[in-house]
């Protein structure tokens, strides 16, 4: 399957409370932190070469905002994977958007939404049985 996207990238406005945020969050989907610099983390699939989410320090020096209507939906391996994000954004600073369950997006897409500490809308997807 080709690829549909290099990266994305999220901003923040205190990188040290997002790593904190993203290491435990992106945790149950697979995702390890690979990068650490100065101004940006980033995390990655162990099997997968490239980081594939960045958080980052705006380049302009600015605070960082939130896209209204943007929100990166990232691939869980399971249902329990979607319920394991969930519950560690809440524990970790983020905010219920919408609690782990069956979406009418397809008969199989089982979801969950959070907000991180900046504000940033996130989504974990498992489409498939449990």
């Amino acid at each position: 399957m080709a690829e549909t996207f290099l990266y994305l990238t999220l901003g923040t406005s205190d990188l040290a409370r997002a790593a904190r945020f993203n290491d435990a969050a992106l945790a149950p989907l697979g995702l390890i932190r690979r990068a650490t610099e100065e101004t940006e983390v980033g995390y990655g699939l162990p099997e997968d070469r490239r980081t594939r989410v960045w958080i980052t320090l705006p380049f302009d020096g600015k605070p960082a905002s939130v896209g209204n209507g943007s929100m990166p939906a990232l691939v869980a391996p399971s249902q329990q994977a979607v319920r394991d994000f969930h519950a560690a954004a809440l524990a970790h600073g983020g905010g219920d958007e919408g609690t782990p369950g069956l979406r009418p997006h397809g008969p199989a897409f089982f979801a969950a939404y959070v907000r991180d500490p900046d504000g940033n809308k996130l989504s974990a997807v498992h489409e498939g049985p449990g």
